[in-house]
């Protein structure tokens, strides 16, 4: 017996995304049936009551704005921040064309940047000084290493202490968790290094290992550059 023949819609019932493709190509649907449109209406995720398209479109554009305002205010808040720094920087820079004699040059570097960015603990090692300057605390003998390890830095070091032999310069090296490690070149990042700065905070995020060292490769070239005066 040959079975009944079904309704064509019955066949082949029409699914959501039929209906979405019919809507979007059909802009004028609604502009016909201006009823339809009005009487839409959707639960607010908000206050789960019904609301009607208008209302819901609304409560979008609300939501955007809101995600719009944070992120200008993120962006205004790291631009202060960065004016904030190049300050410092500038003062910092300040102070050491202001330093009269060589000698005093190194001392003055770390306090000026322990006291302009208020970092917990900062040491300095230079080697391969004029012979007068051989006596200074910061051209104590540091190991071959260290001269290696400064050396192979393309870029500052960021990140948590976990047992660098530079952490012993530092005055209290079991109160640093988080370091930056800046290598002092004469020239480009090819060239060997001189000296390492060190950086040092008790909090683990003060130096994280993602943060960005635009700034701390600035620290860098400009106490080469001071330090010049030593060799």
């Amino acid at each position: 017996m040959t079975p009944p023949t079904l309704p064509q819609a019955t066949a082949n019932p029409i699914t959501e995304d039929d209906i979405a493709h019919y809507l979007l190509n059909s802009p004028d649907f609604f502009a016909r049936h201006a009823e339809v449109l009005a009487g839409v209406q959707f639960v607010s995720p908000h206050s789960q009551r019904t609301v009607s398209l208008q209302e819901r479109q609304a409560e979008m554009l609300r939501e955007k704005i809101k995600v719009l305002e944070a992120r200008l205010m993120e962006m205004v808040r790291h631009g202060n921040d960065n004016v904030a720094l190049a300050d410092k920087m500038l003062r910092w820079s300040r102070a050491l064309f202001l330093v009269s004699g060589p000698a005093a040059l190194p001392a003055r570097l770390v306090a000026e940047l322990t006291e302009q960015f208020a970092v917990p603990q900062v040491a300095l090692r230079v080697w391969g000084l004029a012979s007068e300057f051989a006596e200074l605390p910061q051209a104590q003998e540091v190991s071959e290493d260290v001269k290696l390890f400064a050396s192979s830095l393309g870029e500052p070091f960021c990140g948590l202490n976990t047992g660098f032999e530079a952490a012993q310069w530092l005055a209290t090296p079991d109160a640093a968790v988080s370091l930056a490690l800046i290598p002092l070149r004469s020239g480009d990042a090819d060239s060997p290094a001189f000296g390492m700065l060190v950086l040092a905070s008790p909090d683990s995020q003060r130096f994280r290992a993602d943060m960005g060292t635009e700034f701390l490769l600035r620290f860098g070239e400009i106490a080469s550059a001071a330090l010049q005066r030593l060799r």
